[in-house]
């Protein structure tokens, strides 16, 4: 009887607290529609327009700054964070293995203000002497590594969409890193002696049958680290130039919704600007809501094909 009683006192709590989740998060939406009221009937047009003065509010020049960053810092950071994940799961040993990846763990919890002066006093200027001017000089055919200004030669200040985009892939690394190491090493170790068996090369049955078993685990990884940049505000305030323009060169300042609310929200006005930035918060929401539900496909798609081969 007193099994019963703990049984079903456990199974009430833990519904109280998947609840309290729920209702957390609906409170937020409907926080976030409320302030956003004034603004809200602007559908389309404020996330479409390029215009922010005090009565006509869009936010496309900072959707299309948190996309491009959050786009750069994925290319830079997923391949190096899986690479990460492979030495600390599949290499590396024994206390080697133990140190790097509590290394890695502590990156994680580094504070986004320390990234960003790191990035503004050390990094941008490093990118800015020795990097930038080379992928101008000799990619320069390329749209997104114009020169950023129209005098030659180019003069680059290190305070662009660029660095702000690689500050976010040293960001996320960690994260990924974290993720897809706990995912490879949930891989049976039949998975690896069947590589073996067959005759693959260590780095055969990694790439072959290791990574493509834990590929669900990482693409969930990946979600969540573009989640995390595309909402980074402090490091991203420093870095990428606060300037509302859509430009293609990667060396031009930026500026992304989060951090258009860090630096407007204090200094807004009136009623209708402080709803045009709480709607803007909306759209990070809403755009996190769909980030989760397209991995959440993406992750129940390669689960389906896995469980079908399994019958093969």
């Amino acid at each position: 009887m007193r099994t019963s009683r703990a049984d079903t006192l456990f199974r009430y709590l833990t519904i109280a607290v998947a609840t309290t989740v729920i209702a957390l998060f609906a409170i937020y939406f409907v926080e976030l529609l409320n302030g956003s009221s004034l603004t809200l009937s602007e559908g389309f047009f404020f996330i479409l327009s390029s215009t922010w003065t005090d009565v006509v509010f869009g936010v496309y020049p900072m959707l299309w700054g948190s996309l491009v960053t959050s786009g750069i810092a994925l290319c830079v950071g997923v391949p190096i964070s899986i690479g990460v994940a492979v030495f600390l799961s599949e290499i590396s040993r024994g206390r080697l293995r133990s140190s790097l990846g509590f290394l890695v763990e502590m990156l994680a919890a580094v504070p986004s203000v320390v990234y960003g002066l790191w990035g503004l006093f050390v990094m941008a200027p490093a990118l800015s002497t020795y990097v930038y001017p080379s992928l101008e000089q000799y990619l320069g055919f390329i749209p997104i590594f114009n020169c950023p200004d129209k005098f030659v030669p180019c003069f680059f200040t290190g305070v662009s969409v660029m660095t702000a985009g690689i500050i976010l892939a040293i960001m996320i690394i960690p994260i990924i890193a974290a993720i897809s190491r706990d995912a490879l090493l949930a891989v049976p170790h039949s998975q690896r002696e069947a590589a073996y068996a067959l005759g693959a090369t260590r780095s055969e049955a990694i790439s072959m049958s290791v990574l493509s078993y834990a590929r669900s685990g990482i693409i969930a990884a990946v979600f969540l680290g573009f989640a995390r940049a595309f909402g980074e505000t402090m490091a991203v305030v420093m870095l990428i130039g606060n300037e509302r323009v859509v430009s293609i060169s990667l060396f031009n300042p930026g500026y992304t919704l989060a951090s258009l609310i860090a630096n407007e929200f204090s200094e807004a006005s009136s009623p209708i600007a402080v709803s045009a930035l709480i709607e803007a918060g909306l759209v990070l929401l809403i755009v996190a809501i769909l980030t989760s539900f397209a991995g959440r496909l993406m992750i129940r798609r390669f689960l389906k094909s896995r469980e079908a081969a399994s019958y093969i």
